[in-house]
């Protein structure tokens, strides 16, 4: 049964996500497609590119992705405690590159019309702030973003309407270090599981690709940047319906006659194709730091390297000979990690965790279960004893 998702994302349980969204049919709207024979991996790398853009205004930081051709994978961060530290002008500049925002919001941004403002719009102000503070912390409202404004570019570039994306993100829930691990090595290895890649290095549109070459990657984004502001593009045909944020919609419907055109907002795509992309989380081999990834880089890409080998179609059956330190530290089965190295994400439901940890996420949500506790146990309770 669906459930809702404020039930799957809740930042009580824990921080990190993974997330996957697929094509509407999974066809191949981002790859090549074999029917028509026309190739649209330009639009991974807009993915690619909104993905990191949007990371600078949101409070969500990430760890990992992959661009497939029909759907893209991501592991992130949400970090609620950044959003409420910021203060109510930070909040309103980061929102407004998003949406233009409404008139009042506006005018309280600029220093000239700032002191024309009374108490009482101050206060509306404010409600506007604490609002947008909620959802520079919601992952729902970073995927809605992610989402339509890619449906949106490659509408107007097919020059087509009707859906881009299946429908919702699917969403799972990292509970320990153990399925961060999982989650971020069955991301990154996505290409080389596919076929598409040999090497990590050569897996394009990933995250550990932009670790081992950043300025490939990043040369790679501020292309995908500066074709999604190419006017051919974002010139919208009048047939495409603009989306408005329902909250500004509705503070448009309170304004004054005079100036409802004003206050009905759209999307400010000027501003975010401006967007400078951030930073991957780094990584923290002290794992003193909650908000990095708590393990050393130099052994994750090992670990990464190893793996890679085992799951390439051309080379499985290939068992390393020492087993890679995140796996030994972690208690992780060498075997049983390789075995479910291509499913290891589908064993699970909309958490993955040790199984203690699986045990009292379904007493939180008063489930009797939750699927994944068989996979949990054979591959992250192995050394337990």
């Amino acid at each position: 049964m669906t459930r809702p998702r404020s039930t799957l994302v809740s930042l009580s349980d824990t921080a990190w996500y993974h997330v996957v969204s697929r094509c509407v049919r999974r066809a191949f709207l981002c790859g090549e497609d074999a029917h028509t024979g026309k190739n649209f991996d330009h639009r991974r790398g807009w993915i690619e590119a909104r993905i990191r853009q949007l990371a600078s205004v949101f409070t969500i930081d990430v760890a990992a992705y992959a661009v497939m051709s029909n759907h893209y994978h991501i592991v992130l961060r949400v970090d609620a405690q950044r959003a409420q530290a910021l203060s109510d002008d930070e909040v309103l500049m980061r929102w407004t590159q998003l949406f233009t925002g409404p008139l009042l919001v506006r005018r309280y941004l600029d220093p000239c019309t700032r002191v024309e403002l009374g108490a009482a719009e101050l206060a509306r102000v404010q409600e506007w702030a604490q609002l947008y503070r909620a959802r520079l912390a919601d992952l729902s409202w970073y995927m809605r973003v992610l989402n339509e404004g890619i449906a949106r570019l490659a509408n107007q570039e097919d020059q087509v309407k009707g859906r881009f994306w299946e429908g919702r993100f699917k969403s799972q829930a990292l509970l320990d270090e153990q399925a961060l691990l999982a989650a971020m090595a069955y991301v990154d290895l996505n290409p080389i599981r596919a076929g598409m890649a040999k090497t990590p290095e050569a897996s394009d549109y990933t995250s550990v690709q932009a670790r081992l070459q950043p300025q490939v990657v990043e040369e790679r984004v501020q292309h995908a940047i500066a074709t999604m502001q190419a006017p051919s593009i974002l010139a919208a045909p009048e047939s495409v319906v603009v989306r408005h944020d329902a909250a500004e919609v509705a503070a448009a419907q309170e304004a004054p006659a005079a100036s409802k055109a004003c206050a009905t907002l759209d999307t400010n795509e000027a501003a975010m194709a401006g967007l400078t992309p951030a930073p991957l989380l780094p990584f923290d081999a002290t794992g003193r730091e909650d908000w990095a990834i708590p393990f050393a880089f130099e052994d994750y890409i090992d670990l990464i390297e190893t793996l890679g080998r085992c799951v390439h179609p051309k080379k499985r059956g290939f068992i390393p000979e020492k087993t890679p330190k995140l796996l030994e530290r972690l208690g992780i089965d060498t075997e049983a990690f390789i075995e479910h190295a291509a499913s290891l994400l589908k064993a699970f439901g909309s958490a993955i965790g040790k199984p203690a940890a699986l045990v009292e996420l379904a007493a939180r949500r008063q489930a009797k279960f939750l699927r994944g506790m068989k996979a949990a146990n054979r591959v992250f309770e192995s050394q337990a004893a």
